[in-house]
């Protein structure tokens, strides 16, 4: 009897090196990463700052290139596409979450939150309506209206998430997604991610320091001096939130 074939990982890094910089003031981010995200999972990176942790979430999610070693995402070989083909890759399949928000200051929370479904092609009506919606998801509801510098830290943390959620991608990538947050507001952002985005087809790879939000991973990787240096699965009964 033939054995089950194992399933191709969502991400696959083999050796993956990234380096800032030449000659005296190259800066070497990753040292040859090795590392399978599942389909279906949420894993975490953690470990030091500077560790390489943010740099390995942008490879993964196209924005930045390797220096070397082998990449691939959803079953794509991110080397063997053009800028362009990455650009349309990204803007369908990848959602983020960044720690810095980057929202557009003129636009509404519910106008940043449409953006990645305008972008898609979406009637502005229409994004507006399910970006409207899902703010009220993440505890925003009656903020809707309000422009960026209208809201809080935490305020604007939830329309980034709720950006990231709103076109459904196969993978969303997270920068601290709780760090601007209080504990009950954390883990109402992480159920919420946990039960929009991980089930079969999509994953989710966070990077964090907030212990708090461990339980929602099924595995943990720990980076330190751009390696990834250990992989634990949670118990089963620590994820369920």
């Amino acid at each position: 009897m033939t054995a089950p074939t194992a399933p191709i990982p969502s991400v696959r890094c083999r050796g993956l090196a990234k380096d800032y910089g030449s000659g005296n003031t190259r800066v070497k981010a990753l040292r040859g990463v090795d590392l399978d995200v599942h389909d279906g999972e949420l894993l975490m990176l953690v470990g030091p700052s500077g560790c390489g942790k943010t740099t390995l979430l942008s490879l993964v999610a196209g924005i930045l290139d390797p220096s070397a070693g082998a990449l691939e995402v959803m079953g794509h070989d991110l080397h063997t596409m053009s800028p362009r083909e990455i650009t349309r890759w990204r803007g369908r399949h990848v959602g983020f979450v960044f720690q810095q928000f980057n929202l557009l200051p003129t636009l509404s929370a519910a106008e940043n939150a449409a953006i990645p479904r305008m972008i898609l092609g979406d009637m502005h009506a229409a994004s507006v309506a399910r970006a409207r919606a899902l703010l009220a998801r993440v505890g925003l509801e009656g903020r809707e209206d309000a422009l960026p510098a209208q809201l809080s830290g935490g305020q604007q943390q939830r329309v980034a998430v709720a950006r990231a959620l709103i076109h459904e991608p196969r993978l969303l990538v997270c920068d601290e997604p709780t760090s601007a947050l209080d504990h009950h507001t954390g883990l109402m952002i992480m159920k919420l991610l946990r039960d929009e985005a991980v089930r079969p087809g999509r994953t989710v790879m966070v990077v964090t320091h907030d212990e708090r939000i461990f339980p929602f991973a099924e595995r943990i990787a720990r980076m330190d001096d751009g390696r990834v240096v250990d992989v634990r699965a949670m118990p089963p009964a620590d994820n369920q939130g």
